[in-house]
């Protein structure tokens, strides 16, 4: 489980530090990919594994599910931490997402989130005015 939310910048090779308790939790290899509302996610294999089972039972003939998937993993990579515990975000990931210097490293329950600070912020201060009326939502599909 990721919780948690850490600043971090990106340094000249565009490289992130990982947060160490984040890190424990990953393994050797784990996969960096497109996320939804402007961030990047990182995902452990095993996390990984189970999207791609859910992914192959998205039907094929649907133009929504193709795209999908195609975003999803048309430039996801496998990444590995150095020994400094970063990971090098490729440019073709980090530019549409806004990711340059500043970021903000969130855990997300199954996944990590990698956003630009900028982006983090705003999304973060719009989210907050509809969180109760969003929990009151949910709240039905929380008790199943």
């Amino acid at each position: 489980m990721f919780i948690g939310e850490y600043n971090h910048n990106l340094d000249a090779k565009g490289r992130i530090i990982i947060p160490s308790k984040f890190r424990d939790a990953l393994s050797q290899t784990f996969i960096l990919t497109r996320g939804l509302d402007g961030c990047l996610n990182i995902y452990s294999t095993e996390q990984w594994d189970a999207i791609f089972a859910k992914l192959a039972k998205l039907p094929s003939t649907k133009k929504a599910a193709r795209q999908y998937i195609r975003m999803l993993t048309a430039r996801a990579c496998e990444c590995s931490l150095d020994n400094q515990g970063r990971i090098a975000i490729p440019q073709f990931l980090a530019k549409p997402v806004n990711i340059e210097k500043e970021c903000v490293v969130v855990g997300a329950n199954d996944h990590i989130e990698i956003w630009d600070k900028k982006t983090w912020e705003a999304y973060y201060a719009e989210a907050s005015e509809s969180y109760e009326d969003v929990a009151e939502e949910l709240s039905e599909l929380m008790s199943e």
